[in-house]
């Protein structure tokens, strides 16, 4: 089935940006954000990932990817 990649930590580090920076910008606690940001999150606000995309200059396409299962079978 695959999993969506969060790249937060790549997005935050080509914007010199600390996880506690982007609370403080988005109004989402640092550990809200950290469970994002390690893959731990299991839905997102488009209100929220609106606001990430606002305050680091990016589109959701930058922060959130679609990576499929090793071994996954590519012509179903």
């Amino acid at each position: 089935m695959g999993r969506i990649q969060v790249d937060l930590d790549v997005m935050l580090a080509q914007r010199h940006m600390t996880l506690t920076e982007l609370s403080e910008r988005v109004g989402i606690t640092v550990p809200n954000l950290s469970n994002l940001k390690t893959g731990k999150a299991k839905a997102i606000r488009f209100t929220t990932l609106a606001a990430i995309c606002r305050e680091l200059n990016c589109q959701p396409a930058d922060l959130l990817r679609y990576v499929p299962d090793e071994g996954a079978d590519e012509e179903s």
